[in-house]
């Protein structure tokens, strides 16, 4: 069961720490990272060669692992000594990776971290079934582990994350969809597989149910944070830092935290430009700084970051069941990473 979401952060939250959270982390478990990369590379090949060249390109594209770090840093704060983590954590990427494959092509995206996406170069038919592949190599790395456990905790992420998306469309272009919804949303399409990925860590390490559902609650928390600042950075300039086109989510018509709060916050005009946009996708070139306006005229990129900050809070507590070590350090840091791309 996840940890109550306090409702204030004033003494929780660490010091920003940013960029060096994630550096120190990645060194910490550089040994296993490494070891982690060599698997994925080795269980992405195929004698269909187009493959291992579609693969390799999102693969190489630039993400941070912060999911299988979080899985090899689960299970040696969890007190693991041997080397289940590092295939389970080459799944979790695995998971992952299928998921930005799919989601590119629901979402006719051309770039992927600053770069064409997969689909754009490879086009959505192959992209798909390549994402396909990488999901079914995620479960023949479960089975070869053994665990029933962790295929059930994998095996339910993997299909939560599949609600998730589904709902996302379901709620698309509706501003009468409400913030349940939306939490549900990205519980599913984003928690689900953090909370998987430290979950894994304690029941590699045989480490009791309180434990299990501790390293649970931190990611799944963690997970929610993730996904509020990534909702609220849609809109800010912030974006093009991070090799992302500012406004996509608008240009979707995405119900996400700042729309739902400004057009609740917003006069009778204030909505109808929500209607028009975001159900109706009758969009200017002027409309993205209306709506950047508006969410900042009502407070929504503060208080979505201000939410993520609560679960952030949240994600640090369930920390408190384990005893202090660096893994334990690293895992608390990243909490403040994931909040302070939104500076």
């Amino acid at each position: 069961m996840d940890l109550p979401v306090p409702t204030s952060t004033a003494e929780a939250t660490p010091p920003a720490r940013g960029e060096d959270a994630l550096t120190a982390l990645t060194t910490l478990v550089q040994d296993d990272l490494e070891a982690c990369n060599r698997l994925i590379v080795e269980r992405m090949q195929s004698p269909v060669v187009l493959i291992p060249r579609l693969a390799a390109h999102i693969v190489a594209a630039g993400g941070k692992r912060l999911r299988p770090l979080l899985t090899l840093a689960a299970a040696r704060m969890a007190g693991y000594r041997g080397d289940r983590h590092v295939a389970l954590a080459a799944c979790v990427e695995f998971i992952h990776t299928a998921t930005l494959l799919h989601d590119d092509v629901v979402d006719e995206s051309a770039l992927r971290r600053g770069q064409a996406s997969a689909n754009a170069l490879f086009g959505n038919k192959p992209s798909v079934l390549v994402g396909d592949f990488l999901f079914a190599r995620a479960f023949q790395i479960m089975v070869a582990d053994g665990s029933l456990e962790v295929l059930r905790i994998l095996s339910e992420a993997s299909a939560t994350i599949a609600e998730g998306e589904v709902l996302q469309l379901v709620i698309q272009n509706d501003t009468s969809s409400t913030e349940a919804q939306y939490l549900e949303v990205i519980e599913g399409k984003t928690a689900a597989l953090f909370a998987a990925a430290t979950e894994v860590g304690a029941v590699v390490a045989g480490r009791p149910t309180a434990e299990q559902a501790a390293l649970r609650a931190y990611g799944h928390n963690l997970g929610v944070a993730f996904q509020l600042v990534d909702d609220a950075l849609d809109y800010s300039a912030e974006q093009e830092r991070l090799g992302k086109t500012v406004g996509d989510d608008f240009r979707e018509g995405k119900i996400t935290l700042p729309v739902l709060l400004a057009f609740a916050r917003g006069d009778d005009a204030e909505r109808e430009f929500w209607r028009r946009t975001v159900e109706d996708r009758e969009q200017s070139e002027a409309d993205l700084g209306t709506a950047i306006a508006l969410m900042q005229k009502h407070r929504a990129f503060a208080d979505t970051v201000a939410r993520a900050r609560d679960y952030g809070a949240a994600a640090l507590h369930a920390l408190s069941a384990f005893p202090d070590s660096a893994e334990k350090l690293a895992l608390a840091d990243i909490v403040e990473f994931c909040i302070s791309r939104a500076r």
